[in-house]
């Protein structure tokens, strides 16, 4: 152990194992206390800086969107309200365990480490994801973009729950009136399902692979393709986010799309043989090497750049553009880029960095199929907007703000063209 001291920690273990009730309870949470701050401050602190780079670009885009505020995943969410809070819920069954005599302090620690490294991980490669991803939508906004989809005029990181009817909805649709993005987060991801035969549609989805960002021009609200190969839209461009110094040193196991099947019907041949000899390409070895190496391992470990490079030859994307907070070694840049991947290193968080990849993503927008005005409305007006589409909803109508409006505006023009009319008889 390092840090907190040996004697220090056996003492702390021992009055945990001997108390009892609220005692017990007490020194669980200094226990607790002392181990995230002990293994992690130092990181709760960068954290909380990247936090408050996020914030900022969310008060810039209500400002600027009229953005009203943020919806996060769960996890996100509590780790956003309070780092060290949600780190030590993550030592509540281990702590219990250890008082209750299942774990020994030494198999203690190692588990709190584990879980308290695990977290810091995946909450800081969510947190710099949803930096790009949020100041992505801010620069389409300073070129005339408004947020059109969901209309409670949040920012959705979540996706939880929005799959149950099996449609992958987009996180958010902007338009200038004319031309539109759809933006998805971490799709494709599985939908709902009732039976073995939605199931079948459904495992494709399960595990695929799965970049940051997608991104498609026009007005895309499902990206599901039913029996398709692969299982969602081609994108028009992927956006991938890379938060550590030394990502491209990271190594990963590659599983869900090229372990073995459920069954020879849900995984047809074809696209398996297809992913196979997309692997061999990157890792320039032949396809049936790669298939003894998934058949001995069940699996595949790749390092990022590779992976990179494999979601762009599987979704075949218009343009991939990867995003990394830091500098990316000359030989490793020269690669992606051969490779056809703009790499926007050196990033940190500097939110003008990002205009090239907004430039990428103003060239995908696409014409919509009806032109839209823009026109703001007064507070009042949005409260009576609001009350409207509640009271048409309670009535079963489920017609979207724009269409409210419009109605709204034909009985107004009813209503004075009739006065007009009474005017002239009179």
């Amino acid at each position: 152990m390092t840090g907190m001291s040996a004697r220090d920690w056996r003492e702390l273990c021992e009055e945990v194992v001997q108390a009892e009730g609220a005692s017990r309870e007490k020194l669980l949470d200094e226990l607790k206390l002392r181990l995230v701050r002990e293994i992690a401050g130092t990181e709760i602190t960068l954290l909380t800086a990247w936090i408050s780079h996020f914030n900022s670009v969310v008060k810039q885009l209500s400002a600027t969107l009229g953005v009203k505020g943020v919806v996060f995943p769960k996890e996100l969410k509590s780790f956003v309200e309070d780092p060290e809070a949600h780190l030590r819920k993550k030592l509540f069954i281990y702590a219990h365990d250890l008082a209750r005599g299942r774990l020994k302090p030494e198999e203690f620690y190692v588990k709190a480490c584990a879980a308290i490294k695990t977290s810091l991980q995946t909450n800081g490669r969510a947190l710099y994801q949803s930096w790009v991803y949020a100041a992505l939508v801010l620069h389409t906004a300073r070129r005339g973009f408004r947020l059109v989809y969901p209309d409670d005029l949040h920012l959705h990181l979540e996706r939880s729950g929005r799959q149950r009817t099996g449609t992958i909805p987009p996180n958010a649709v902007l338009s200038d009136g004319y031309r539109a993005l759809s933006l998805f987060l971490e799709a494709p991801r599985p939908v709902g399902w009732e039976d073995s035969g939605d199931l079948a549609r459904a495992w494709r989805l399960y595990v695929a692979l799965r970049p940051d960002i997608l991104v498609y021009g026009g007005r895309v609200l499902n990206i599901v393709v039913r029996d398709g190969e692969p299982p969602v839209l081609r994108p028009g461009v992927i956006v991938e986010c890379k938060e550590l110094e030394d990502w491209y040193k990271r190594a990963r196991e590659l599983k869900g799309p090229i372990t073995s099947p459920i069954s020879a019907e849900e995984w047809r041949e074809r696209w398996i043989s297809g992913l196979y000899a997309g692997l061999a390409e990157v890792l320039n070895i032949r396809a049936s090497d790669v298939a003894a190496k998934l058949r001995e391992r069940r699996g595949l470990r790749l390092r990022d750049p590779q992976i990179a490079v494999l979601y762009k030859r599987f979704y075949e994307p218009k343009a991939m553009v990867l995003v990394s907070r830091a500098l990316v070694p000359g030989d490793v840049k020269r690669w992606l880029e051969e490779e056809g991947i703009q790499v926007v290193d050196n990033v940190g968080f500097d939110v003008e960095a990002l205009a090239p990849i907004a430039d990428v993503l103003e060239e995908e927008a696409q014409h919509e199929d009806a032109g839209v005005d823009f026109v703001e409305l007064t507070p009042r007006a949005r409260e009576l907007l609001r009350a409207a589409v509640l009271m048409a909803r309670e009535k079963g109508l489920e017609d979207a703000p724009p269409r409210l409006i419009e109605r709204a505006l034909e009985s107004l023009v009813s209503l004075l063209a009739g006065a007009r009319e009474r005017q002239q008889v009179e």
